[in-house]
């Protein structure tokens, strides 16, 4: 617990073990729960991000990528197209939205850098509260917090030629002092959802200019913590049961939905509801950064979930309806992470494990974020049933997309055929387009972002 004396550890410690004994996931009826408060929290218009000049930087970058045989790689758009990418989706037309942010560390904060404010964070249980207490600890200088915004891009290839040639701002001004990074996108029947925290957001370019005309929140409670950087909500997808799902790292929800509150602070979920934003369901918890969620061709869920740097490992996860998975946030602040390392919680089934935890498949990867299942077309039959998933190191060198498949084992799954396919690229997203290609977002380099950023094409002729 470097930096703090050992009074403040212990305190740490202690209150850390307290909220986790007191926390619980829970929906409640309105009888059992007053009203979410939500705020209002004005913020002014954002300074116009500083991007990168064009360059032949991206262009040189394709070269260095190890790929395999026989595919060949195309820049379908760089910087300054787009900047800092973090997650992005591709419609039907192959237009892509693309999650842009310019708040990494003015605005979208990490513990680790605010240590000052740590026993608050643990005692947050509203996004409200999080917002008192930044007010609290930084007096008129909280309103920094509103200086720069997140970003949703779009960026359309309108000669066909595997390059974009427009660009847009979709939307813009996510700057409150409570957002967060914005980390998913998903079009859908029409209109755009953008994860934010602390809302789930539906946009819709009623005109078709590239710019959203409407935008309105469907929910509102998503990350009443800070925690870590990039424990944001993501994830977005459209499941087979015609659902939208997505998912939150380990900062907390308190959200009231349909007169009922879904609550638990200490954990991160995976949702899902329907397009209107109604039937608001946690479908599975415990989980610590779930950044990216995948289901497979028979309608299994799956994610890749982040370790906690405390010689612990990443998880590939079955995210099972109903299932814990077994992280709690105050695990973070205890020096060997408590259950989480004692018990064993992070390994694959054995029997030191506690009997509520749903295991993880199997350990892998560094850093997981984006995630896709190829979809059977564009490919040779090496790629058919894989899943396509981003592992995110700080840098190009050891980065890149590992692939994979997954397959009955007893009443449970084993990962197989698992292979590093595109390496030396600091990839934060994947996905396929309608034109069989694969695209894969770049974050250039570091974790901050340099207001860079690229869009790969991958494709196999």
């Amino acid at each position: 617990m470097t930096g703090y004396d050992r009074g403040r550890g212990l305190t740490m410690a202690l209150l850390a073990v307290m909220l986790f004994a007191a926390a619980e996931f829970r929906a409640s009826g309105p009888g059992n729960a007053g009203p979410c408060v939500h705020a209002v929290e004005p913020a002014g218009p954002p300074e116009e991000p500083s991007i990168a000049a064009a360059s032949n930087q991206g262009q040189q970058a394709l070269a260095g990528f190890k790929l395999p045989a026989g595919w060949q790689r195309q820049l379908f758009a760089a910087e300054p197209m787009l900047a800092n990418p973090v997650a992005f989706g591709i419609d039907p037309q192959g237009r892509v939205f693309v999650c842009e942010t310019f708040r990494q560390s003015k605005g979208v904060e990490d513990n680790r850098g605010r240590g000052y404010w740590l026993n608050d964070d643990l005692a947050a249980e509203t996004v409200d509260d999080r917002v008192a207490y930044v007010k609290k600890h930084l007096k008129e200088k909280a309103a920094d917090f509103t200086r720069h915004d997140d970003r949703l891009r779009l960026l359309v290839d309108r000669d066909g030629d595997g390059q974009a040639d427009v660009s847009t701002v979709f939307a813009k001004q996510f700057n409150r002092i409570s957002d967060g990074t914005g980390a998913g996108v998903l079009f859908h029947r029409g209109s755009v959802y953008y994860t934010c925290i602390p809302d789930l957001w539906k946009l819709r370019d009623a005109d078709g200019d590239g710019v959203a005309e409407e935008r309105s929140s469907l929910h509102y409670g998503y990350g009443v913590r800070y925690a870590f950087r990039g424990h944001d909500l993501h994830g977005l997808i459209a499941g087979p049961d015609g659902k939208i799902y997505f998912s939150l790292g380990d900062r907390g929800y308190n959200v009231l939905a349909d007169g009922r509150r879904w609550k638990n602070p200490e954990s991160g979920a995976v949702f899902r509801c329907d397009a209107d934003g109604s039937n608001l369901e946690v479908f599975a918890y415990g989980l610590r950064n779930p950044q990216e969620l995948a289901f497979d061709d028979f309608g299994n869920l799956f994610t890749g979930d982040n370790n906690s740097d405390s010689g612990d490992q990443a998880r590939w996860v079955y995210v099972m309806e109903g299932g814990d998975t077994g992280w709690r946030m105050s695990y973070q602040y205890l020096p060997d992470r408590g259950p989480f390392n004692r018990e064993k919680i992070w390994h694959p089934a054995n029997p030191d494990q506690p009997a509520y935890v749903a295991p993880p498949i199997r350990n892998l990867g560094s850093g997981p974020s984006g995630l896709a299942f190829y979809p059977g077309t564009g490919l040779g039959p090496h790629f058919a049933q894989r899943f396509f998933l981003c592992d995110f190191r700080g840098g190009p060198g050891g980065s890149g997309i590992r692939t994979f498949r997954v397959k009955p084992k007893g009443a449970f799954f084993e990962v197989v055929d698992e292979e590093f396919s595109i390496t030396n690229v600091l990839a934060t997203d994947v996905d396929f387009g309608p034109d069989g290609a694969v695209y894969v977002s770049d974050w250039v380099d570091g974790w901050n972002g340099l207001n860079k950023g690229r869009i790969h094409r991958f494709f196999d002729p």
